[in-house]
């Protein structure tokens, strides 16, 4: 068990669940967000998980890990072409018809996640942009954190068990994504496993990373305009509910 190693994992087990929820704490508690609020969030995401990445391939390799043993290799074209097309497909469904049923169900505009979306994702065309970046930075840098470097972690101290590698790299994953709450925690536990056993099936991270990247930005892209649209029909619902004096 190299020191490093360990070091990083209870940072990731620890500081970063921290952090995360440190930072959506004061989000919420603020009664808006400007364009300068999201931008400035967006630009410490990008710096905070390229250093991350950084230090994660710094050690690997000080270990002679190779960036190809991380997952970032095509062992089999055919399979992860395959793979990948299908996890994203099902991944852009299950995000469309979780929007659309918030679209139709306005009382669950009224959870953390929705008023939490409502303030972080982008509203103009150059906040887009800025969460692009955003999106390309997370997809790939924790597909390599928990997926390419957790789970070799895990199933090398487990003696090459790979449910080792897919339950400890799902597990991390989720509870960095605790600032999310319950619902969210469970939901991210579920996706950490599904991308786990595809990393462990085909041997590379592009599945995973392309079905993280199209899930985020499906959701900063199209959740805002669907938020909208359920805030305005709760609203009415409200008014023609509410008794004339």
């Amino acid at each position: 068990m190299h020191w490093d190693f360990a070091l990083i994992l209870i940072f990731l087990g620890t500081a970063v669940p921290w952090l995360g929820r440190r930072r959506i704490r004061m989000l919420m508690q603020a009664p808006e967000t400007t364009r300068a609020d999201r931008l400035a969030l967006y630009a410490s995401t990008i710096v905070f998980q390229w250093i991350a990445a950084a230090v994660v391939l710094l050690r690997t390799s000080a270990h002679h890990i190779l960036v190809f043993q991380l997952g970032m290799a095509i062992p089999n074209v055919s399979l992860t072409l395959v793979v990948s097309i299908v996890l994203c497909a099902l991944i852009f469904a299950n995000q469309i018809i979780s929007l659309w049923r918030l679209a139709h169900r306005p009382s669950e505009t009224q959870g953390m996640l929705p008023q939490l979306a409502l303030k972080i994702f982008p509203q103009d065309a150059i906040e887009r942009l800025a969460f692009l970046a955003v999106v390309v930075t997370v997809a790939a840098c924790e597909e390599l954190i928990y997926r390419g470097f957790v789970q070799r972690v895990f199933e090398d101290w487990s003696g090459g068990f790979v449910l080792a590698g897919i339950l400890g790299s799902a597990a991390l994953f989720a509870i960095a994504h605790l600032y999310q709450g319950r619902r969210g925690l469970i939901s991210t536990l579920v996706v950490g496993l599904l991308f786990s056993a595809i990393r462990a099936w085909t041997g590379s991270l592009i599945p995973s990373l392309l079905a993280h990247f199209i899930a985020d930005l499906a959701a900063g892209f199209l959740a805002p305009l669907r938020l909208r649209i359920a805030l305005k029909a709760s609203a009415e619902s409200v008014t023609d509910s509410a008794p004339i004096s």
